[in-house]
């Protein structure tokens, strides 16, 4: 094998590879980077970040150049749902940038989200109350409303298995809690509190938060 990739190379050869070179370079050209598209100037929503599905949490896209997106503050955020808006949550990534974190909720279905947000030490599931235990020392509680059922859009459930990033950044845990009467609740534990923002990206629909210190 070494021999064959050592031996010197004839001018057909070089040829070749040279024409391989440039239709790489063609197709990487033509690529998209979806998490890293800026909003409308007059849209008010979220980006993405880092890759993590819920078996390769660390399959990171490169977040090179990235900025925050909105205004970040401490305070609690509210949005109502467009209507009629028929949403899942199918897919959750994190990811840690130079400057701030991002945690991003992408969807299937019609409609734009809304949502609530606010930060909490002591999480509670929607319906029954119940405490929620979560990694870090505080927590973002994020509800995603305008949503529905897996089943009434004829889509699998989604695995949104719990996220633990190990990439050195605020972020500790996101936890998926469920769904209850058109609101989707997740949980984001926190090293501190942090201003935050919460904005709304399409193609595809995602609720994005960036955490900025």
């Amino acid at each position: 094998m070494s021999a064959l990739i050592d031996a010197p190379r004839s001018p057909r050869h070089r040829t070749v590879a040279a024409v391989l070179t440039a239709g790489t370079l063609l197709l990487a050209s033509c690529s998209t980077g979806d998490d890293t598209t800026q909003p409308a100037p007059s849209q008010g929503s979220v980006p993405a970040s880092h890759s993590a599905s819920d078996s390769a949490a660390t399959s990171a896209k490169n977040g090179a150049g990235l900025t925050p997106l909105g205004s970040a503050d401490i305070t609690m955020k509210t949005m109502r749902p467009s209507e009629p808006s028929e949403l899942v949550v199918t897919e959750m990534r994190t990811g840690s940038h130079e400057g701030f974190d991002r945690v991003v909720f992408e969807m299937k279905g019609q409609g734009d989200p809304g949502w609530y947000a606010d930060y909490t030490d002591h999480p509670s599931q929607q319906g029954s109350g119940n405490p929620i235990e979560y990694h870090g020392a505080t927590a973002l509680t994020m509800n995603i409303d305008g949503t529905v059922y897996p089943f009434e859009l004829g889509l699998e459930e989604p695995h949104l298995n719990r996220l633990t990033p190990s990439d050195g950044g605020n972020i500790t845990d996101v936890i998926s809690v469920g769904t209850f009467e058109g609101r989707s609740q997740f949980i984001i534990g926190l090293n501190k509190k942090v201003p935050y923002s919460v904005q709304v990206l399409h193609d595809p629909t995602r609720l994005v938060i960036d955490l900025v210190p």
